[in-house]
Protein backbone atom coordinates (compact mmCIF):
# COMPACT_ATOMS: atom_id res chain seq x y z
CA UNK A 1 0.00 0.00 0.00
CA UNK A 2 1.13 3.27 -0.41
CA UNK A 3 0.51 6.24 1.74
CA UNK A 4 -1.91 8.03 -0.04
CA UNK A 5 -4.18 4.87 -0.01
CA UNK A 6 -4.11 4.03 3.79
CA UNK A 7 -7.10 4.33 5.43
CA UNK A 8 -7.38 4.22 9.30
CA UNK A 9 -10.62 2.83 10.95
CA UNK A 10 -12.05 4.00 14.14
CA UNK A 11 -12.09 1.75 17.00
CA UNK A 12 -16.25 2.99 16.99
CA UNK A 13 -16.76 2.03 13.58
CA UNK A 14 -15.43 -1.89 14.83
CA UNK A 15 -17.92 -1.78 17.96
CA UNK A 16 -20.74 -0.59 15.70
CA UNK A 17 -19.84 -3.62 13.59
CA UNK A 18 -19.53 -6.12 16.35
CA UNK A 19 -22.83 -4.82 17.28
CA UNK A 20 -24.40 -5.83 14.20
CA UNK A 21 -22.81 -8.93 13.98
CA UNK A 22 -23.59 -10.11 17.21
CA UNK A 23 -27.32 -9.08 16.83
CA UNK A 24 -27.96 -10.87 13.27
CA UNK A 25 -26.25 -13.96 15.23
CA UNK A 26 -28.79 -13.34 17.99
CA UNK A 27 -31.79 -12.98 15.08
CA UNK A 28 -30.31 -16.11 13.20
CA UNK A 29 -30.80 -18.29 16.65
CA UNK A 30 -34.27 -17.23 16.88
CA UNK A 31 -35.04 -18.01 13.36
CA UNK A 32 -34.64 -21.33 14.01
CA UNK A 33 -36.71 -21.42 17.00
CA UNK A 34 -39.71 -20.27 14.64
CA UNK A 35 -41.37 -22.64 13.11
CA UNK A 36 -41.56 -21.33 9.24
CA UNK A 37 -40.99 -24.73 7.70
CA UNK A 38 -39.08 -24.15 4.37
CA UNK A 39 -38.32 -20.77 4.63
CA UNK A 40 -36.26 -21.28 7.74
CA UNK A 41 -33.43 -22.34 5.76
CA UNK A 42 -34.11 -18.88 3.42
CA UNK A 43 -34.09 -16.52 5.75
CA UNK A 44 -31.31 -18.03 7.75
CA UNK A 45 -29.22 -17.54 4.61
CA UNK A 46 -30.37 -14.20 3.82
CA UNK A 47 -28.98 -13.81 7.75
CA UNK A 48 -25.85 -15.33 6.88
CA UNK A 49 -25.44 -13.28 3.43
CA UNK A 50 -25.76 -9.79 5.03
CA UNK A 51 -23.11 -11.23 8.05
CA UNK A 52 -20.91 -11.60 4.86
CA UNK A 53 -21.75 -8.38 3.36
CA UNK A 54 -20.57 -6.40 6.75
CA UNK A 55 -17.51 -8.14 6.92
CA UNK A 56 -16.29 -8.15 3.27
CA UNK A 57 -16.93 -4.03 4.34
CA UNK A 58 -15.87 -3.29 6.74
CA UNK A 59 -13.36 -6.17 8.32
CA UNK A 60 -11.74 -7.00 4.73
CA UNK A 61 -11.81 -3.32 3.93
CA UNK A 62 -13.64 -3.83 0.14
CA UNK A 63 -15.57 -0.21 1.03
CA UNK A 64 -12.03 1.32 0.07
CA UNK A 65 -10.52 -0.82 -2.94
CA UNK A 66 -11.19 -0.02 -6.20
CA UNK A 67 -14.67 -0.43 -8.44
CA UNK A 68 -13.23 -3.61 -9.77
CA UNK A 69 -12.47 -5.27 -6.47
CA UNK A 70 -16.27 -4.31 -6.16
CA UNK A 71 -17.59 -5.61 -9.03
CA UNK A 72 -15.57 -8.77 -8.70
CA UNK A 73 -16.70 -9.26 -5.52
CA UNK A 74 -20.54 -8.41 -6.92
CA UNK A 75 -20.15 -11.25 -9.68
CA UNK A 76 -18.91 -13.86 -7.19
CA UNK A 77 -22.14 -13.12 -4.82
CA UNK A 78 -24.12 -13.38 -7.62
CA UNK A 79 -22.76 -16.51 -8.74
CA UNK A 80 -23.62 -17.70 -4.91
CA UNK A 81 -27.26 -16.15 -5.06
CA UNK A 82 -27.68 -18.48 -8.09
CA UNK A 83 -26.24 -21.54 -6.25
CA UNK A 84 -27.96 -21.04 -3.27
CA UNK A 85 -31.27 -20.30 -5.00
CA UNK A 86 -31.15 -23.21 -7.19
CA UNK A 87 -30.78 -25.36 -4.08
CA UNK A 88 -33.05 -24.08 -1.90
CA UNK A 89 -35.75 -24.88 -4.92
CA UNK A 90 -34.50 -28.03 -5.37
CA UNK A 91 -34.92 -28.24 -1.31
CA UNK A 92 -38.73 -27.27 -1.65
CA UNK A 93 -39.82 -29.24 -4.49
CA UNK A 94 -38.65 -32.53 -2.78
Amino acid sequence: MTAESVHITSYRTYLWVLIALLFLTFVTITVTWIDLSALTVLVALVIASVKAYIVLTWFMHLKYESSLFRVLVIVVLAIYALVIGLTYFDYLLR
